[in-house]
């Protein structure tokens, strides 16, 4: 199995289940029946049927574990069939990454941090970015 192929399939199937319950459904329900629509035309009411049935699954499940279960199990089967058409045709690979781009929001850039003290005769500055644990005797 190609690497590229079982990450980039990985990465959809999540993307793809993680879009169930969005407002973005339609366009992305259309988007990856789009794919089958081309190069398996004769799967595609199939898998039309198997995208609604997932996303009515997931919204039947409870909120929770439950519904994260349901998602967790829905992402790898979509995973695998995600492979199995790109190990079939990879020229959808750039298709497939510009949807799971879309459906990746950006990472949020991390806070700059920046510490100043100043001590002076006998004082003590404790500084720590996270948690702080200061013991001893005399502190």
């Amino acid at each position: 199995m190609d690497p590229e192929i079982a990450t980039l399939a990985g990465s959809a199937g999540t993307a793809l289940v993680g879009a169930l319950a969005t407002d973005a459904w339609h366009g992305v329900r259309d988007r990856v029946l789009a794919l089958w629509q081309r190069t398996r035309p004769e799967q595609a009411p199939g898998v039309a049927g198997d995208l609604d049935g997932t996303r009515e699954e997931l919204l039947a499940a409870p909120e929770g574990a439950g519904r994260d279960a349901v998602a967790a199990e829905s992402g790898t089967e979509w995973q695998v069939r995600l492979r199995r058409l790109l190990t079939a045709h990879p020229e959808l690979a750039g298709e497939l990454r510009a949807l799971v781009a879309d459906l990746t929001p950006p990472e949020a850039p991390a806070p700059a941090v920046t510490q100043h003290a100043t001590a002076s005769g006998d004082a003590r500055v404790y500084q720590a970015g996270r948690d702080m644990r200061i013991g001893g005797a005399d502190g």
